[in-house]
């Protein structure tokens, strides 16, 4: 009996193992088994490089943009099938785009793009608009002039500040210093949240960060959130939910924010939280793994981990784990119970800093 213990043990940890998806160098996604971390299959993209993915509110479709000829395609997640593809690049035009979103129909991405005309003897760099594309036309079906007051935050790295789309497809929510609530079909402005005076009291600023896909829920936006205190000005992180039907949002701080943090993983059943930062500079760089418990919002351990000059942060969607990656070939792998690492997986493929998906 005493040797069935290992095997089912074995089995039980199969029985959990998710699924990874990787953007890899030069056009395709990683399929990863969390199981053992290898390379189960991989989805040829048509148009190049990936640079960003984002999953549908439905996690049953991926959303890619590549880099080569600014691309757009659609995975089907369950038959792992590119369903549609596009290029936004015309022999005399090109487009950089950023901060993409997809209303729940799946029929329009929303995003920030900006317009690079060749002409005869110089290329013409038009200004950063709101964009519409439509997915089905294959096109973009609309551009609007970004406001006077929001055009700084949408040129600093052309539109790196997320969006959201309402649960009804009506509005398009662009998170950054402010909420900003558009109206979907003409990008006409609705609202504007000022973060910089939240109702709660103590803080007189607050900028959303990085969507924390584990613990998605349809309608909500939840992220890390920064904010400072108006005396000293001393920077605390926590966690912010912002309802996209009511406008209500909630703020549970953490501890105090260190120089640089890799977002904030929070496990399924929302009871614990991790994240990896890091403070100082070259030679004097420390790196450390946060664990904290979110019912008391406190640091319950910490661990120093070797640092890496780029890398992207993620959790295994038992939340038992944790994943270094990205800038590399491999995943090095952390028991997410006493911070210590485990494994390192070799992918035999370099990956793309767009990202990861997880799925149970």
């Amino acid at each position: 009996m005493l040797r069935l213990i290992p095997i089912l043990a074995a089995l039980s940890t199969l029985a959990n193992a998710g699924t990874l998806f990787l953007p890899a160098y030069p056009n395709s996604l990683l399929v990863v088994d969390e199981s053992n971390g290898a390379v189960i299959d991989r989805i040829p993209l048509v148009t190049g490089t990936p640079r960003s993915m984002r999953l549908s509110p439905d996690r049953k479709t991926i959303y890619v943009t590549t880099i080569d000829h600014n691309g757009v395609e659609v995975v089907d997640i369950a038959s792992r099938k590119v369903t549609n593809h596009f290029v936004l690049n015309t022999a005399t035009k090109q487009y950089r785009m950023r901060g993409t979103a997809v209303d729940p129909a799946g029929k329009f991405l929303y995003t920030v793009t900006k317009e690079i005309d060749k002409l005869n003897d110089h290329f013409e760099v038009s200004p950063a608009k709101f964009t519409v594309i439509d997915l089905a036309e294959q096109k973009i079906a609309k551009t609007v002039d970004i406001p006077r007051e929001d055009a700084s935050a949408n040129e600093a790295g052309f539109g790196r500040t997320p969006f959201e789309v309402s649960p009804d497809g009506k509005l398009v929510y662009q998170f950054g210093a402010k909420i900003n609530v558009y109206n979907a079909a003409d990008f006409k402005l609705i609202d504007r949240i000022d973060l910089a005076q939240p109702e709660f009291p103590g803080m007189e600023r607050v900028r959303f960060g990085g969507d924390l896909d584990l613990i998605y829920q349809p309608g909500r936006r939840t992220s890390v959130f920064i904010s400072a205190d108006p005396v000293i000005h001393n920077r605390t992180f926590g966690i912010g939910r912002f309802d996209l039907a009511t406008r209500q949002m909630e703020f549970d701080p953490i501890g105090p924010a260190p120089e640089a943090m890799a977002g904030l993983q929070v496990t399924p059943d929302k009871k614990f939280a991790y994240t990896m930062v890091s403070n100082g500079a070259h030679g004097n760089k420390r790196c450390e793994f946060w664990a904290f418990d979110l019912a008391s919002d406190r640091i319950t351990q910490t661990a120093e981990v070797p640092c890496r000059s780029r890398f992207s942060f993620g959790m295994a969607s038992s939340g038992k784990k944790l994943y270094i990656y990205g800038a590399g070939f491999e995943i090095e792998v952390y028991d997410a119970a006493t911070l210590k690492h485990e494994v390192t997986w070799d992918l035999k493929n370099d990956v793309t800093p767009a990202g990861i998906v997880v799925l149970p």
